[in-house]
């Protein structure tokens, strides 16, 4: 008899947890996620997961020949490589949070950084039919 009154108690007590723990992590927990993201007006989309790309006018090519153009290589020195960067389009076409996620020294990193601020507004991404900030990533041939 108590053997068995000891094991209905260890079952009502592991159930009771079990029911409070599920409900205040499902609780927590946005019904829809894609809902909370459509509703947060700041957030940041990944270039790949949104239906319009955000673009440079004129396109990848004239980006690159732009950054050809107004890329100030060190005097002096013999660089040849990658410079990797990220940056945030915003909604109106500026860009923000430039950041050298890899640089090649020799002040290509900061160069890089300032031939991007020389930018023109690129044409935002589009979500569901609104603008909507995006990271874009790439890198920058220093030859």
């Amino acid at each position: 008899m108590k053997k068995l009154f000891f094991l209905s108690l260890l079952l009502s007590v592991s159930f009771s947890f079990a029911q409070s723990k599920n409900k205040t992590t499902t609780d927590s927990l946005p019904v829809n996620d894609s809902q909370a993201v459509i509703n947060d007006d700041n957030a940041i989309y990944n270039t790949a997961g949104i239906a319009v790309k955000p673009e440079f006018p004129g396109g990848p090519t004239k980006m690159y020949e732009f950054i050809e153009k107004n890329f100030v290589k060190p005097e002096g020195e013999i660089i040849k490589g990658k410079v990797y960067v990220t940056l945030v389009i915003e909604k109106d076409g500026t860009l923000t949070n430039i950041k050298v996620l890899r640089d090649l020294g020799y002040g290509t990193g900061k160069e890089s950084i300032r031939v991007l601020k020389m930018m023109p507004n690129w044409s935002s991404g589009e979500q569901n039919g609104r603008k909507v900030r995006c990271t874009y990533s790439f890198p920058i041939t220093v030859l």
